[in-house]
């Protein structure tokens, strides 16, 4: 498999592909293949380089079933299986959380989450987490229920030289022991590098999950919730963005390394339904 970086992409690895960036560097999206079909090496690595550049690309019109979907993001590495994860061992079901149960999904996380705030990538409560992610649109709200990704290098760059050398070492928390003992598992606090390097880009990555109770370790509690305002700030910057309305047949594949995403909750109680597949990275070190 190929392993290009960022830096080395050309326009030569997308001549597989018809490509359409969203917008400069984050969201593209990919017409005139059909993913729920095998798909060539060279289109693999074409996909797979695109996804390294804009950090999610988006397929329009295809016809999934969990089978097809697994097989798919199945090319692409090995399969993750979330502990939450109930029937199929390797799909996620994706649940809108009504109004009436944001109770339940405070106490789930162990903290209430502000609305708006709710950026994070998956798994990155492990130690090594997943590296990519397939989500699939099922069940959809008429309108509403758009997802927004951030290009989380972009947001490392436009912070000010002073914050930038601030965060340099530091390491935040990511704690995900609420939801994991709701389903009868157990898993230590990992911190991650708050700006982190991308195995495969070189890119500075800043990577904080503001929905697994943050805290810079090292620091004072009011030093470090200013700067996690600082990294939210970045995340919610437009021009760090793209926002991506779902359709019937709708499928996106992002880094999970190198972007956080945001679920727009406007659309009240409908039973919106995505399913998600993860791909493992490749292990560092030992994976407890």
């Amino acid at each position: 498999m190929s392993t290009a970086t960022a830096h080395s992409i050309t326009q030569n690895d997308f001549n597989e592909l018809d490509l359409r960036p969203l917008q400069p560097t984050v969201g593209a999206e990919i017409h005139g293949i059909d993913i729920g079909k095998p798909i060539t090496p060279a289109q693999r690595d074409a996909i797979r380089a695109a996804v390294l550049k804009y950090k999610v690309v988006f397929f329009r019109d295809q016809q999934l079933d969990n089978e097809s979907h697994a097989a798919f993001a199945r090319q692409f590495g090995p399969l993750y299986t979330h502990p939450s994860t109930a029937h199929d061992p390797k799909i996620t079901p994706i649940h809108n959380i009504a109004a009436r149960d944001n109770a339940r999904f405070d106490k789930r996380y162990a903290q209430p989450i502000r609305p708006g705030e709710a950026y994070h990538s998956d798994t990155s409560w492990r130690l090594v987490p997943t590296w990519g992610a397939v989500l699939r649109a099922v069940d959809l709200p008429p309108v509403g229920g758009d997802t927004v990704w951030v290009d989380a290098h972009l947001a490392y760059e436009g912070l000010s030289d002073a914050v930038k050398e601030r965060l340099e070492g530091l390491h935040v928390t990511h704690d995900y022991r609420a939801a994991l003992n709701a389903d009868g598992h157990d898993y230590p606090i990992v911190a991650h590098p708050v700006v982190r390097t991308h195995r495969e880009t070189g890119e500075k990555i800043l990577w904080v999950n503001l929905t697994q109770n943050p805290q810079i370790l090292g620091v004072e509690l009011s030093e470090s919730r200013g700067l996690i305002d600082e990294v939210l700030l970045q995340y919610k910057r437009p021009e760090f963005q793209v926002r991506f309305s779902w359709k019937p047949g709708s499928v996106a594949f992002w880094d999970n390394r190198a972007a956080v995403h945001y679920a727009v909750r406007n659309y009240g109680d409908y039973p919106r339904l995505l399913h998600r597949v993860l791909i493992a990275d490749e292990p560092l070190y030992a994976d407890l």
